[in-house]
């Protein structure tokens, strides 16, 4: 039943259906909203792939960067000395 896939006929009846549902007017409004998505959507994928990648320059292919260690707000205001003993 299946052993042809889809033949060029089956495209035909598969886009006149889809102009006779959305109309001929709504189409054109159609793509271009399917094309601004999937621009979106490269940028958006191109910057988190840029995020992830380190940066590449002579002084950081050799520097070593090592975490300090992260205070809370809490913890910060602990560690000062009062403000009158300045």
């Amino acid at each position: 039943m299946l052993r042809n896939g889809l033949e060029p006929w089956h495209l035909l009846i598969v886009a006149i259906v889809v102009i006779l549902v959305f109309g001929s007017k709504k189409l054109p409004d159609t793509a271009r909203a399917l094309g601004k998505s999937m621009r979106i959507l490269k940028s958006e994928a191109k910057a988190m792939k840029d995020e992830n990648a380190p940066p590449v320059s002579a002084a950081s292919e050799s520097a070593v960067v090592t975490p300090s260690v992260v205070r809370t707000s809490a913890e910060a205001s602990a560690a000062e000395p009062p403000a009158g003993a300045r």
